[in-house]
């Protein structure tokens, strides 16, 4: 074990808003909640048949096995612990890392973008209703641009057809609709659905941060949440768990964003891949529910299935604060069985040691979010790398820190500056992860602070954080200019579409400095302001309220969610002619052979995340519509050969685009493949990225290493993920050469079980080399891939 230590509604509804809106044995106790699908309030976690399943864990393993608190979270939602703890595992030993874990999970979240494909994919199923509880939220499609009831007003009128879509499913199938402007899935899900045991799953790769209420809450593709939503164990290869010992207390400017900030410096965005990170130690006393939702949220920027924190006060309090006093009495019982806390002789396969009396403001950027600088050495890393020093905006909020204590310490700052006489110097954009938060603000001051001050306050709603941002300040696209957000990704042009735009991760409270100093070499810890009749002005240190002082204000009613017993006489709401929506046709199955006279589209060099493979912004619209969507597969990649962005040759030579190249050997029957790096398909869990692929022909991806989201979505689709067994063979593989698989129809008829080569035609030479590769497909996987996807296969079950 290494260890590191590391200091420092149908449209009725939206129609409506719109007029409206300007460690012992286990005994069973009698009092559990045990609530079904449609209990009273099923958002208390099946306590009761938690208990009983890891009884049965604990019978499997012995009881006298350590473990930690992931382990027991997701060992207890096992459909059959014996088969998936015993088998293949040394006698179950060697769990983490081998078994293949047959998951029953309590619940799926989907948000808009993602929620189209997702159910789509569920009505080729033909079931009445799901088999566990699920809910819509309309967070993706608003730009972000006036203020928020302008721009929600032209979300809604821009999507409406999307939004019709959606409520209708959700009334047909009994899914709980969050209409636009309700706010951001993730804070929505952390106020109303996440609770300490629960594990779920969520169509986007932020889904962890209900980790911060002691959730496991794993991000997936539509096809994976399908087949949760149909009643199908969901499959997940046992991770292996990074503990991170957090001591002593955060001090100053520290917030809870600089543990992960620092973590991913650390880690890089792919040194979680394959683990959960789980917290523990004193530190985790110290933060709030919010802040420790924070850390989790960004996990994902390290590969991480998802991070976790024990159960606590903070928990508790933030439950009781949110109106689910029930919650909170339930899981206090359910802790006094150690069940949401490892035990204390629990062994994780890492431990990082994390002294958070010692730890500074990180800020994380440009173009990747592990790209960490202390604060303290900022100024000059920007000097020497020479970043803009300008400052153009400053935009705090989003999933990741839009909390009452995120909101409450940025308005200390704000308010101190403002009676100052000190004004930003940048723009200033604020977003409220929910209307609850929204609400709570306007009540108890913080909104009118942050608008004396000149910001732009945005609708509920992801925003500029995912692309959806109309700026209004003249920078034009290929402008080098520096933001600050306090979001969670930084991929070069998610934010704007400028390549050129380097967006900065902080805390808000940092973002906030920056924004009125008007410069990234701005540090508050030691730098000064002058105010308007030339005096000095220096930054206090922040304070903010972890909870208000009282409870959270509800919602207003436009934007609480829609809930209804599935209704099958509800007719979902696609118009034939739709250009943002089209039903699915199935993909053919896999061949009765070997794959032959595959070509190489193209060779992909550099970081190809799936904002490259399949880009949001503008293209949300198009997330229920395969064939429209497909027109921006891999249009941010860089050709290996040529070092041209979106650039790729036919036989003849003929120069396209890459999706261009892709839809003309589509229409020509020529299936291909595609050649890349490490960490392939980072980022979201956007399975548009694997979908657009298969759907113009793709049949094998070939890289050095993969992002796990987006290897599992590949395989989902009928793609085969393949890694080179030596990566040197990377050098020897090129755009338009000719392709055969060896060994893959075994492979593939045997479960998962054989070797699979490549054998490889230099398109120029003729010259002949068989490549060695790796593989990662189980037995399920492999009947997925052999159908033609999983959703052909469910269908059948179904």
């Amino acid at each position: 074990m290494r260890a590191i230590e590391i200091a420092g509604r149908r449209g009725a509804s939206l129609r409506q808003l719109l007029s409206r809106g300007r460690r012992a044995d286990i005994t069973r106790p009698r009092s559990f909640a045990t609530p079904i699908h449609n209990a009273p309030n099923a958002h208390i976690p099946p306590y009761l048949k938690l208990l009983d399943s890891y009884g049965k864990v604990k019978d499997v393993l012995g009881r006298g096995r350590a473990l930690t608190l992931a382990e027991k979270i997701l060992y207890s939602h096992l459909d059959n612990a014996e088969e998936s703890l015993l088998t293949n595992t040394n006698g179950g030993r060697d769990i983490r890392g081998t078994a293949n874990l047959k998951l029953k999970p309590d619940r799926v979240a989907m948000q808009d973008a993602s929620a189209q494909m997702a159910l789509l994919q569920f009505m080729t199923c033909n079931l009445p209703t799901t088999a566990i509880p699920a809910s819509i939220h309309c967070d993706h499609l608003i730009v972000g641009e006036n203020g928020a009831q302008s721009d929600l007003e032209s979300g809604i009128k821009m999507n409406q057809e999307v939004f019709d879509f959606l409520e209708s499913a959700g009334k047909k199938y009994g899914i709980e609709f969050w209409p636009p402007g309700a706010g951001i899935i993730h804070q929505s899900v952390l106020e109303n659905y996440a609770a300490p045991g629960l594990m779920m799953l969520g169509t986007d790769s932020h889904t962890p941060n209900a980790g911060g209420l002691s959730t496991i809450a794993i991000g997936v593709g539509g096809a994976d949440a399908v087949e949760a939503l149909v009643g199908a164990p969901w499959e997940l290869k046992a991770p292996r768990i990074l503990g991170v010992k957090l001591l002593n207390k955060l001090n100053g400017w520290a917030s809870p964003k600089d543990i992960i900030l620092h973590l991913a410096g650390q880690l890089t965005v792919r040194g979680g891949t394959g683990y959960i990170i789980e917290y523990f130690g004193p530190g985790v006393e110290t933060l709030s529910c919010t802040g420790m939702a924070t850390v989790c949220n960004m996990g994902a920027e390290v590969g991480a299935t998802t991070s976790i924190f024990p159960f606590n006060s903070a928990h508790v309090r933030y439950l009781e604060s949110t109106h689910r006093q029930d919650v909170a009495a339930e899981a206090q019982k359910f802790s006094s069985y150690g069940l949401l806390s490892a035990d204390e002789d629990a062994v994780y396969d890492e431990v990082i040691t994390i002294d958070l009396a010692t730890l500074e403001p990180h800020i994380n950027g440009p173009f990747t979010p592990d790209l960490s600088t202390p604060l303290s050495q900022f100024k000059k890393t920007v000097q020497e790398e020479n970043w803009p020093e300008k400052l153009s905006a400053g935009l705090i909020g989003s999933c990741t820190n839009s909390s009452y204590e995120d909101m409450t310490r940025v308005e200390s700052m704000v308010r101190e500056a403002l009676e100052a006489g000190v004004r930003p110097a940048s723009d200033f954009y604020v977003t409220p992860g929910s209307d609850q938060i929204r609400e709570t603000l306007r009540r108890d001051g913080p909104l009118d602070t942050f608008k004396e001050a000149g910001g732009i306050v945005l609708s509920n709603a992801c925003g500029p954080c995912i692309g959806q941002w109309k700026r209004r300040d003249g920078v034009e696209k290929g402008t080098s200019n520096a933001i600050l957000t306090s979001y969670n990704r930084n991929f070069r042009g998610r934010n704007d579409g400028n390549l050129d735009t380097m967006n900065f991760l902080a805390s808000p409270e940092i973002v906030t400095a920056m924004t009125f100093a008007g410069t990234t070499t701005f540090n508050p810890m030691t730098d000064t302001l002058q105010t308007a009749s030339g005096k000095d002005f220096r930054f206090t240190p922040p304070s903010g309220k972890e909870i208000p002082l009282q409870p959270f204000e509800a919602a207003r009613p436009e934007f609480r969610a829609v809930k209804s017993a599935p209704d099958p006489s509800v007719e979902v709401a696609i118009a034939p002619s739709s250009s943002r929506l089209a039903l699915l046709e199935p993909f053919e199955p896999f061949p009765a052979s070997e794959l032959t006279g595959l070509r190489v589209l193209v060779k992909v060099t550099g970081k190809c995340t799936t904002d490259t493979i399949s880009a949001a912004g503008p293209w949300l619209k198009y997330k229920g519509h395969l064939p429209n969507i497909s027109a921006n597969t891999l249009n941010t990649a860089t050709n290996a050969a040529t070092g041209e962005v979106n650039v790729a040759y036919d036989l003849d030579g003929s120069q396209h685009t890459i999706p261009d190249l892709a839809q003309r050997w589509r229409n020509a029957a020529q299936p291909w493949l595609i050649v890349a790096e490490h960490n392939y398909g980072e980022g979201s869990a956007r399975e548009h990225a694997a979908l657009q692929p298969r759907y113009l022909g793709a049949r094998v991806v070939l890289t050095k290493s993969f992002a796990r989201i987006h290897e599992t979505n590949l395989k989902k689709q009928g793609v085969v993920p393949l890694t080179f067994a030596d990566e040197a063979d990377y050098d020897r593989i090129h755009a338009c050469d000719k392709v055969e698989t060896v060994g893959l129809l075994d492979m593939l008829r045997s479960g998962g079980q054989g070797t699979v080569s490549l054998r490889v035609e230099n398109a120029h030479s003729g010259q002949t080399i068989l490549i060695p590769t790796r593989h990662a497909i189980t037995r399920d996987q492999a009947e997925f891939i052999l159908a033609g996807s999983a959703l052909n296969l469910l269908s059948k079950k179904s």
